[in-house]
């Protein structure tokens, strides 16, 4: 019995990592309910929008969103659609319907996490006609694959996969039309942080080495060897969700370092007080307004210990180490 132990751990692990997700998205759905920005397809993920969340939750949840997007909309401009997207650990993200409807779309958009996330997905999208029309709308073959782990068109592709298997990652991904030619974004929100070390860098390096005109967007905690850091963990702790890979959070150094080991060309990082600051600010001032928030510093230590990393490689001289905030 003892011998079953550390499995039975790393599967209690793996479930907290995996409610991770739903925190996520109701964090999202309340502050969409507030007006913070607009996601029409969340609500069909999220029906209820749940309990309040505090104004410095949601103004969080603001910065990463809007920080996320402003690089990733960039770089499909600056490929001009002429690329794919990879979301690791995607979780209910619906970056594919927001890109269908502003016309960004790329070539095609994948998305990877756990098979059992992997199939609530799929099982919303297969019951509900506002999700999967557009998924319809942009397919134009006979061949749409839709299984309980696994839905496949031509511009969009949801798989059940562990990312700390890199070869069964690759092998995945390629069955489904994966084109290592092809400039490529690769996205992951909190995400590397519940791998260790070693896990989130064979996945790093597995992508510089795959694709050779790439960017790789990463939302994470930073800071986390401070007081403030240490709480946070601790409150992860309780909850049975262990920061595997937390001694890469040490400093926003600690996170480019990850890349440019791993063979990325460039790699740049700014904590999200920063990148808040630095968010247009017409639209910074209209969600100021929506709610009064008392605890401006509480705010500022939260924005302090996440951040965004983007690493870029460029072999066809896109510009991409132009991108940035």
């Amino acid at each position: 019995m003892a011998a079953r132990q550390p499995f039975a751990d790393a599967d209690t692990a793996d479930e907290a990592v995996r409610a991770t997700c739903d925190d996520a998205t109701t964090c999202k759905r309340f502050a969409t309910s507030k007006g913070y920005w607009k996601d029409s397809s969340l609500q069909y993920f999220v029906r209820s929008v749940g309990e309040r969340k505090a104004p410095e939750i949601n103004r969080g949840y603001y910065a990463r969103v809007q920080g996320v997007n402003l690089l990733l909309d960039a770089f499909l401009k600056k490929t001009q659609g002429h690329c794919q997207v990879i979301n690791l650990g995607a979780g209910l993200d619906t970056t594919f319907w927001r890109l269908q409807e502003e016309n960004l779309l790329p070539r095609k958009l994948f998305e990877v996490d756990f098979p059992t996330v992997v199939a609530r997905k799929i099982h919303h999208i297969k019951t509900k006609p506002p999700l999967s029309k557009p998924i319809i709308d942009v397919h134009s073959t006979d061949s749409l694959l839709l299984e309980s782990h696994v839905l496949d068109s031509d511009r969009f592709c949801i798989i059940g996969a562990d990312l700390r298997d890199v070869p069964g990652l690759d092998e995945k991904l390629r069955r489904f039309q994966l084109d290592p030619e092809l400039p490529t974004l690769l996205l992951s929100e909190c995400v590397l942080v519940y791998m260790s070390p070693a896990q989130s860098s064979s996945l790093v390096h597995w992508a510089a080495q795959t694709f050779h005109t790439a960017m790789f967007i990463n939302y994470e905690q930073v800071n986390m060897s401070d007081r403030f850091g240490q709480v946070m963990i601790e409150n992860l702790q309780r909850r049975r969700c262990a920061l595997a890979g937390v001694e890469l959070c040490q400093s926003l150094d600690s996170q480019k370092e990850r890349f440019l080991r791993a063979g990325w060309d460039q790699a740049n990082a700014l904590d999200m007080m920063a990148v808040y600051s630095v968010l247009p600010q017409d639209d910074v001032a209209r969600i100021e307004r929506l709610e009064f928030l008392d605890e401006k510093e509480l705010l500022q230590q939260l924005l302090q210990h996440y951040c965004i990393c983007w690493a870029t490689k460029d072999r066809l001289n896109l510009g991409l180490s132009q991108l940035a905030f």
